[in-house]
């Protein structure tokens, strides 16, 4: 029987109005199975060394826009993906970005959204792991939109539709010996119920632990 893979799940209650973590915990736990070990926290001390180091693969959906993570906890999350582990956003889990080095280690940077509305998706030419399967579908989102740093180096893989123009939806980037994904879809836990996006997330977090 194959040891299940150990998945630390960090996101915000109190602090954490329109994306609280236990709002969509259970779903998630669901979406991942038993093949995993899963622990969620709303406690950022997870990122110390001594603890994040257990884990094969983090998962933030944080919301900490204005409270960022210590420089210390950066440094550990970079680290971290830099030896080999692998690090899944989702939506607002990109508040990360609030360290200003994470925001380098995701690739890029959240700049804002235009109102909660139907977004209509579909998967870029890159042919990926991660969107295995996937065919064009349509959501109620909020339309995230980013700016990449020029030495992003990421691979977009999904992409909605807003106005006539094309967003980035999804990106993967290689980091030291770590992989990272980032999943825009996930506002709430109806993001959570729709049957692509969770096949976005069961096949990041396969691709994410895979050792191939």
């Amino acid at each position: 029987m194959n040891t299940p893979k150990h998945v630390l799940v960090l996101g915000d209650d109190a602090s954490a109005p329109y994306h609280p973590l236990s709002n969509i915990k259970d779903e998630l736990a669901a979406i991942l199975g038993d093949r995993y070990a899963i622990d969620m926290t709303d406690k950022y001390c997870a990122l110390d060394p001594e603890i994040i180091h257990a884990y094969d693969l983090m998962i933030s959906y944080t919301d900490c826009w204005t409270a960022p993570v210590t420089k210390k906890q950066a440094a550990s999350l970079i680290q971290f993906v830099q030896c080999g582990g692998s690090l899944l956003i989702i939506h607002n889990g990109i508040s990360l970005q609030s360290r200003e080095e994470c925001a380098r280690l995701i690739g890029g940077k959240f700049t804002g959204h235009p109102d909660y509305q139907r977004l209509d998706f579909r998967k870029t030419d890159i042919e990926h792991p991660v969107t295995y399967g996937i065919e064009p579908f349509s959501l109620d989102e909020e339309p995230y939109q980013f700016e990449f740093y020029p030495e992003a180096n990421v691979e977009v893989l999904l992409e909605y539709k807003l106005d006539d123009r094309r967003i980035p939806a999804a990106w993967t980037a290689a980091r030291g010996q770590g992989r990272i994904v980032y999943l825009m879809p996930g506002h709430h836990k109806p993001s959570f119920l729709h049957p692509s996006c969770r096949t976005l997330i069961q096949n990041s977090a396969q691709w994410l632990t895979s050792t191939s």
